[in-house]
């Protein structure tokens, strides 16, 4: 296979470059901690690994070929985003460090209920983004060599692109986790919270067009 590092660059810099992934990620991780953070970077490379399987079964190309399934995956997909995104505008504002440590009991119920969200919100987000089929059907087939195992060669880039996904979010959520000891002010949480939900609201109403 040819050109392999260009393809890490290229993959490389579409995981970087901040779209949806990153503004949920963000949300997740200030407001329900690192846990719910790395719970939202299993959905991502779970929706990442479904779209795998179905390039691999030859199903994207047929999506993306057909006006109806691509058309209904995108709208689904900018629906789910806005709906994300006036959830977390009109959400209460986040518990406190402070607010939390006095509910350790209610804590523990709740972690995982947003440990959950947080994974189904990811999974969903990219499952039902057509761009992913995109990168399966325009970008890698750039890098693959048709005398060579084509589902070989089509795991294995799409596991880089995953795999570095995985490895930025993963860094972004430590990140974020340690900013957050400055960033606590519920102000700045509840205005962030706002903030992110206008974003995504944003990215689903560009999904859509």
């Amino acid at each position: 296979m040819e050109g392999l590092l260009t393809y890490i660059s290229i993959a490389t810099m579409m995981v970087v470059i901040p779209g949806a992934d990153t503004m949920l990620l963000v949300k997740n991780t200030l407001s329900y901690g690192p846990k719910a953070g790395r719970y939202t970077v299993l959905g991502m490379a779970t929706g990442l690994t479904f779209w795998t399987v179905i390039a691999i079964l030859g199903l994207s190309v047929v999506i993306a070929k057909s006006v109806f399934l691509f058309s209904t995956i995108k709208y689904l997909g900018a629906a789910y985003l806005i709906y994300l995104g006036i959830k977390s505008i009109f959400a209460k504002s986040v518990f406190s460090l402070e607010e939390i440590k006095s509910q350790a009991n209610t804590l523990t119920n709740s972690s995982t209920h947003h440990n959950r969200e947080s994974f189904m919100q990811a999974l969903l987000s990219n499952v039902l983004n057509p761009k992913t089929v995109l990168v399966y059907i325009t970008i890698m087939p750039q890098f693959i060599d048709l005398n060579e195992n084509v589902n070989q060669q089509l795991f294995m880039l799409a596991a880089i692109l995953t795999s570095l996904a995985v490895l930025w979010f993963l860094t972004l959520v430590g990140i974020i986790d340690y900013a957050k000891k400055w960033l606590n002010s519920p102000k700045f949480q509840k205005v962030f919270q706002k903030s992110t939900g206008l974003i995504l609201v944003g990215f689903g109403v560009k999904t859509g067009i």
